[in-house]
């Protein structure tokens, strides 16, 4: 088959998330939707907000269909980009105007038209486990290299010294993810403050511009009074790129948005840039009605209550089933340690139990699985019993590989 040499490793490596959602969509229809615990897609169920559905409707009955459903300029339209800049510049106290603000298709979009404007072959980015496994995908599309912090393992918080080391004359940019997919982990001020700094000391060093790529979709979802420092006012060559996927529960319509602040070295250039390159990678514009629609929810916000409840009851319960679960502090996502050091084993475990994880693996931490907890309330509490029976087979396969291990002793001994 003339398949591109370069789709071969994209189709070798694609998604654990989708394989593992495909495998859920196969068991439910063979046992039923309500016997199976899909925990792999980070597809958002909380309520979309009325505010929403009145704009679409609001829209489509008092606005001109060729104005809403025709074409645009590249980086949207003029009024949504001035009232995004307006809210940018009222909610962070950073002045933006609309030419610093592209409408994009969604946060991935967004990702690739920055890593179209900014690679050359071989040029590196860096981003720090565990890390969105697309990360990968989207920087060796445009011949790009993927460099991966390690995770400390401790506290899940960033490696900046490691980073230091691991930036050279290729690194055009790192790539941040607060709150964090797939850990739910939300990164401190003081630990964004000191890569700040490491970042504007490596910029001096290999005497070119880094640019830090803020991938924020999940910004909104934040627990226990907690906050996410904004970047663009803590370093000056950060790029904010927001998605309404997961604010408004609307993932399928594709709408998000990309800001290149005054103080970003090059950035009217970079922004000309974005917009010819989201031309030519065939996204044209974002999709028109709902460029119209955020302009009318930016200030609407996802309940954060609903996934507040599921968090708890979910962290709480595995733990004391006897599951080792980092807490979540954002996102909506879970991170289980393998029990077992066999975690296929341990997958097939879950899997007979009807459990569906994504082992991450592809996140650039083996050794764990992710749990999205944007489901209904109730089938989380409908899987409890299913981790019980997963926990007991846990426990009988490690006081088997114990008998094991003492068997292999005895017999090492008697040789």
């Amino acid at each position: 088959m003339a398949l591109a040499k370069t789709m071969e490793p994209l189709l070798q490596g694609n998604s654990a998330i989708r394989k593992m959602f495909e495998l859920g969509q196969e068991m439910a229809e063979k046992y039923g939707k309500e016997n199976v615990y899909d925990f792999s897609l980070g597809n958002p169920v909380a309520p979309v907000p009325y505010e929403v559905k009145n704009a679409i409707i609001s829209l489509l009955e008092n606005q001109d269909p060729h104005e809403i459903h025709g074409y645009m300029k590249n980086a949207g339209y003029d009024e949504v980009r001035e009232q995004i800049a307006r809210h940018l510049t009222r909610r962070f106290e950073l002045p933006y105007e609309k030419e610093q603000v592209l409408l994009c298709a969604g946060a991935a979009g967004g990702l690739n038209i920055l890593m179209r404007c900014l690679l050359d072959e071989e040029d590196e980015v860096l981003c720090f486990a565990p890390y969105f496994t697309e990360y990968n995908a989207y920087v060796s599309h445009y011949k790009g290299k993927l460099t991966v912090v390690p995770v400390k393992e401790d506290n899940f918080s960033l490696d900046i010294g490691m980073a230091d080391r691991l930036i050279r004359r290729k690194t055009k940019a790192v790539i941040l993810n607060n709150p964090n997919n797939p850990s739910g982990v939300v990164y401190k001020e003081e630990e964004l403050k000191a890569l700040a700094e490491m970042l504007r000391e490596a910029e001096e060093r290999v005497g070119h511009p880094i640019y830090l790529i803020c991938d924020e979709p999940y910004r909104e979802l934040v627990y226990d009074d907690r906050t996410v420092p904004y970047m663009p006012g803590l370093y000056h060559n950060s790029i904010y790129l927001y998605s309404f996927s997961k604010t408004l529960s609307i993932p399928g319509e594709r709408i998000g948005y990309l800001a290149i602040g005054k103080d970003v070295e090059d950035g009217e250039k970079l922004m000309r840039a974005a917009t010819i390159a989201g031309r030519t990678l065939g996204f044209v514009n974002a999709p028109s009605l709902f460029q119209k629609v955020i302009s009318e929810c930016l200030e609407v916000k996802v309940d954060v209550g609903f996934y507040d409840r599921n968090r708890r009851l979910l962290y709480t319960e595995l733990t004391e089933i006897g599951f080792s679960c980092l807490p979540p502090e954002g996102a909506f996502y879970l991170l289980m340690k393998s029990p077992l050091e066999d975690t296929e084993a341990f997958q097939k475990m879950a899997e007979e139990e009807h459990i569906i994880m994504v082992p991450t693996d592809g996140f650039g931490l083996p050794g764990y699985f992710r749990l999205s907890y944007c489901i209904p309330f109730e089938t989380i509490e409908a899987s409890l019993p299913a981790f019980r029976a997963l926990w007991e087979k846990v426990k009988h396969r490690q006081e088997t590989d114990v008998e094991q291990k003492d068997s292999d002793v005895k017999n090492q001994k008697i040789l």
